[in-house]
């Protein structure tokens, strides 16, 4: 027997519109900006002169490049949810390791447990 009365009924959204998005798919945006300012803030103050200017631009612009093919929702490359889950490990990874190497190592904790966190929660959702 199935419970109806709990059941609203939705109105079909306008051609062109998406679903609100919920809390944890805000929360996984606000994850990946972070790891790409991390990245960049990284490059910038990990490097000499001549360097830090490309790894500060280049390494965010990589990370960006990577998001965008595998893991954004409307990614270049449809991959299993599987290799989507790694692409996206391995950005916060990169992001975590980073604070780890200036030496903010609480900060690169809190995030990667943030992170993984938020991942897993947006990752069950879509395999649902």
């Amino acid at each position: 027997m199935t419970d109806s009365r709990n059941v609203r009924a939705q109105a079909p959204l306008a051609p062109g519109m998406r679903p609100r998005p919920s809390a944890v798919e805000i929360g996984s945006v606000v994850c990946g900006l972070f790891a790409f300012v991390t990245l960049a803030i990284w490059g910038f103050t990990a490097w000499p002169l001549p360097w830090n200017i490309v790894a500060g631009i280049g390494a965010p612009a990589v990370a960006v490049l990577v998001w965008a093919l595998f893991v954004s929702p409307r990614a270049v490359l449809a991959v299993h949810p599987f290799i989507r889950a790694i692409v996206e490990l391995f950005v916060y990874a990169a992001a975590t390791i980073a604070w780890w190497s200036m030496g903010q190592a609480w900060i690169g904790l809190g995030f990667a447990i943030v992170a993984v966190t938020f991942g897993a929660l947006n990752g069950r959702r879509r395999l649902a």
